[in-house]
Formats: C-alpha cells, structure tokens, sequence
C-alpha cells in the first residue's frame, strides 16, 4: 500500500515537471516526504537535478541534498559552480555534511572552505576529524542548547533565534557558560512553564549521555535500550559536542547488520554503499574468493579422510548413504548454534566469563537434538531399509545403531564447534562474526567425517 502511495506521488510530480508547473513542483517539493523526492529524483540525470532544485529555497535544497547516496552529492557538487554549491552545502544537515566532506580530496576540500560562513567551516571541519566508527563520527551538531540561567521566556526566544532543524528539536540540551552538559528540558516543558521561571527549577538532571569516542554500535544499542529519540556525545570535558538521533541509530544498526552477515557468510565487507545490482561483478568475486579458496583447501582434508576410510567403505556401502545427512546435519547444527551465540554477544546478553556455560548449555540442547535426529536414523535404517547388501553377521538394527550414534555425536560437536569459534574469536579481541557459517561447516564436515568412520570401523571391526 505504502509503495502504491510512493508510486503514485512520484507520478504526480513528473506530470508537474512536464507541463512546466513550476509553482505547483515547489508546492510538492514542501509538502512531500523528503524520501518519495529523493526517489524521483535518483531518475533524473544531474543536470535536470541541478534545474528542478534551482527552484527551491536553499533550506529546502539543502533537506533534499542530504538524503541523496553520498556519490549522488559528491556528482553534483562537482557539476554545481562553487557558489552555489556552498549555499547548498550549509543547509544540508551537519552529520550529511560531515559525510561528504570526508568524500572530498584535499584539494577539493580547501576550495569550498572559502565560500563557507566561519560556523559552517569549523563544524565541518571538526565533525569530519572523528573517526567514521565512533559517536563523534555520526553525531549531527544541529541542536538547541539553552543556559540553566535562563527564564523560559529567555531559553524559548534563544531557541527560535537558533532555529535548529525541526526535526532535532527532540529535547533542549542545558548547559552552563562553558558548555558543560548539565541536563535536559523538554519543549513542552518550556511551554507550559511560567515565563518567568528559571530553567533550572526545570532541568532534569538524569539523562543518558554517551563519550565522542563511543563505538557507533554501542552508541546505536544506547539509543535502542532506552527508547531515546537523541542521545547528547560529550567531550572529555563534559562538554556538549553532538548528539546522535534515532535516524543515525537505524542507520548504523543496518549497516552493522549487514557487515556482520557478509562476514558471517564468509564475504569479505565492502566499504562502498553500493546496491547489489550497481556492484560490479569483479568486486562480488574478490569479495568472496579468498574465504571460498581458503574453506576449499581445508576441505581437502574430508577427501583424505574418505580415502583413508575406503575399505570402510566398500565393504559396508550404506555407510555412503547417510554421508550427506551427516554433514547437512552437522553444519546446519553448528551454523545454528553460531547464529544463536553471536546473537547473544551482539546484544551484550552474555560476557567472556559465561563461555563455559554457554557451551554447558549448548552441550544440553544439542543432546535432546542428538537423540530426535539419532532416533529417525534408527527407525529409518532398521525397519525401513531392505535392499542394501551387508557383511555376514550384521543386521540392519546393529548397523542402524551404529550410524544413529555416530550422528547424535555428529550433533553435539558440531553444536559445540558452532558455539565455541565466536566465543574463540572474541577472547582473541576480534569479531565473533567472522566465525563464518562456511568456516563452522567445513571445521564440522571434518570432525563429522572422523567421528563417522571412527564409531563404525571400530564397532563393526572394518
């Protein structure tokens, strides 16, 4: 229903742009959401780009600019004279601003730095000097601060003087003559108040606040845990600096889960902000070959392996038969053990010092697994099973059991191999996502393979 809407209103917008309507395009410029122009936009080439925004006021320019692909900005802002462009550039919001600074070379960022007024100049330059993981790197500069001083008269009239964005008017942030985070008032609050009341009669004093050098994540997590439309990044000197909305927080959350699926599937992460489509075919393969290439050659060891067992094999050829089910097991059980535990590490659920209960645990789970899965190979081979041959002296239930217990074991490694790589990865101080599902599968193909053969040549004396 909301892409019928979407469809519809970018419809519209083009049936103004062909008859010329330019008072009406304005009108739909303001009055749509900043996203459905963006997406009627992207169709236009830049220089119908360029045209259609001529029209409109530079803070509504800069609103759109800011939610277009950073590449899209850093293609106009080439196009774009240097006027003009600048004009642009100080109205796009702070965090976007930074962003496509950052995209600039050096030469092009000391040519735009002139035609910039000394508050655009020095935010940007200080929001683009944090690193691009941390809170600094994400925080926007566009908020309202008041002085705990202050009437509410006083702080209100400051802040339409300041005339932060409407959107991050989300709480006003008091602070003293330094800048020194001292808490927060709402606008409702300012409001309802008496004019002549002091704002500090009013702060609220318990707020949650994060450190400029906060990992992003952990900031995006904050953000989440308490239900914050904004959470205010202070300096070392307590100092306010930023804040980061809930916009950022989504952002970051997305972008982090999709770097942890690539690694988790064994993708090497791409630092470029390009669709699937749009990602040329080479960069797909560089992506993924050295971790395919590198899985391929350890997994050579399943073929020594099987040829070590031939004999095994030849002499007992329904041995072969249940192969693939071992494996298939074996690594959907390690690649769902691996999922559940990262998961719990992500969310900050579990600590290094619970590894021996994690494992316990899934030492538990994987045993009342083992003993489903062993069960249906049992039923499977002894009473169901008729045509193939076996040594003399066998029987189908003795040789059911053998392999049912072989991939009950096969269940429980492979749970505890899933388990125990990202609980591994972390101790080492890296990522547990990069424990990739490929990595879990090959690890538990071969200990699958070794418990498999083992169990059965010893029990049936092969």
């Amino acid at each position: 229903m909301e892409n019928e809407e979407t469809e519809d209103k970018i419809e519209l917008l083009q049936e103004i742009v062909d008859h010329n309507d330019k008072e009406k395009l304005v009108e739909a410029f303001e009055d749509f959401p900043t996203a459905v122009v963006v997406e009627f936009l992207e169709e236009k080439s830049e220089t119908e780009v360029i045209k259609l925004l001529n029209l409109l006021e530079a803070e509504d320019c800069g609103r759109i600019f800011s939610y277009m692909p950073v590449d899209k900005q850093y293609e106009l802002s080439k196009i774009l004279d240097k006027r003009t462009f600048s004009v642009i550039f100080t109205n796009m919001y702070s965090d976007s601003r930074a962003d496509l600074f950052q995209e600039f070379t050096k030469e092009e960022q000391i040519a735009i730095l002139p035609y910039l007024d000394k508050k655009t100049r020095e935010d940007v330059i200080v929001l683009s000097a944090y690193p691009p993981e941390t809170a600094g790197g994400i925080m926007n500069t566009d908020f309202a601060t008041i002085v705990i001083t202050m009437t509410c008269q006083q702080a209100l009239a400051k802040i339409r003087h300041d005339a932060p964005s409407g959107k991050m008017i989300y709480y006003i942030y008091v602070v003293n003559e330094d800048m020194e985070m001292l808490g927060i008032v709402t606008i409702k609050d300012l409001i309802l108040a008496d004019p002549k009341e002091i704002v500090r009669d009013l702060v609220n004093e318990n707020y949650v606040h994060v450190d400029v050098n906060d990992d992003r994540e952990n900031v995006a997590m904050m953000i989440e845990k308490h239900d914050l439309v904004a959470i205010p990044v202070l300096n070392s000197l307590k100092q306010l600096v930023g804040i980061v909305s809930h916009e950022e927080a989504l952002d970051v959350i997305r972008a982090e889960h999709t770097e942890d699926m690539e690694k988790f599937m064994g993708i090497v992460p791409s630092e470029e902000e390009l669709t699937y489509l749009d990602t040329p075919s080479l960069a797909h393969f560089k992506k993924r070959v050295v971790w395919l290439v590198s899985l391929a050659a350890i997994g050579l060891i399943s073929g020594v392996i099987i040829h070590h067992y031939q004999l095994v094999l030849e002499q007992l050829i329904i041995l072969a038969l249940y192969m693939p089910m071992m494996t298939a097991t074996g690594g959907n059980t390690g690649s769902q053990a691996a999922t559940v535990v990262i998961r719990a590490i992500a969310l900050n659920q579990t600590n290094e010092e619970d590894w021996v209960k994690i494992l316990f645990k899934e030492f538990k789970v994987s045993f009342m697994l083992s003993l489903c899965v062993g069960g249906l190979v049992y039923i499977k081979i002894a009473f169901l099973t008729s045509t193939s041959l076996l040594p003399e002296g066998l029987t189908f239930g003795f040789v059911a059991m053998i392999i049912a217990l072989a991939i009950g074991m096969q269940v429980i490694t492979s749970a505890i191999v899933g388990a125990g790589l990202p609980l591994l990865v972390r101790r080492l101080g890296g990522d547990p996502a990069v424990a990739a599902s490929p990595a879990i599968t090959t690890t538990v193909d071969i200990t699958g393979l070794l418990i498999y053969f083992t169990i059965a040549s010893y029990a049936l004396n092969l």
